[in-house]
């Protein structure tokens, strides 16, 4: 007979980890939320206001301006498309919501670009 033990499923645990810091920060329409969602060809981000329930600006890989680089120049490109979008209009600081995922790769890269194109946070 042989034991079979199971590894966690990533998703998940990351799923688990997301809805209980999701259970702490809240975007309001004066600091509304920059969540990010990371698939394994794409990366997605959103500046969401809670309290409306309304997606405010959002940029992905799937947009046109980004194409043939490589993941982590992508999630840059990502950061510091929705990072404009964000500041024309006036939306100035935000709370970073990293989806759970480790603040690390493409979701540190993410963050550095938004930062550098007038997000706070």
């Amino acid at each position: 007979m042989k034991i079979v033990i199971s590894k966690p499923d990533k998703n998940k645990t990351r799923q688990k980890r997301h809805t209980r810091v999701r259970g702490k920060i809240s975007g309001t329409s004066k600091r509304p939320r920059l969540n990010i969602y990371r698939s394994n060809k794409n990366i997605y981000a959103q500046v969401i206001d809670d309290v409306a329930g309304v997606t405010l600006v959002s940029a992905s890989t799937l947009d046109k301006e980004v194409s043939g680089q490589t993941k982590i120049e992508q999630a840059t490109s990502v950061g510091a498309t929705v990072a404009k979008r964000a500041v024309e209009k006036g939306i100035k600081e935000v709370i970073f919501d990293r989806g759970g995922y480790l603040y690390h790769g493409r979701i540190e890269a993410l963050a550095a670009a938004a930062r550098e194109n007038g997000l706070d946070f």
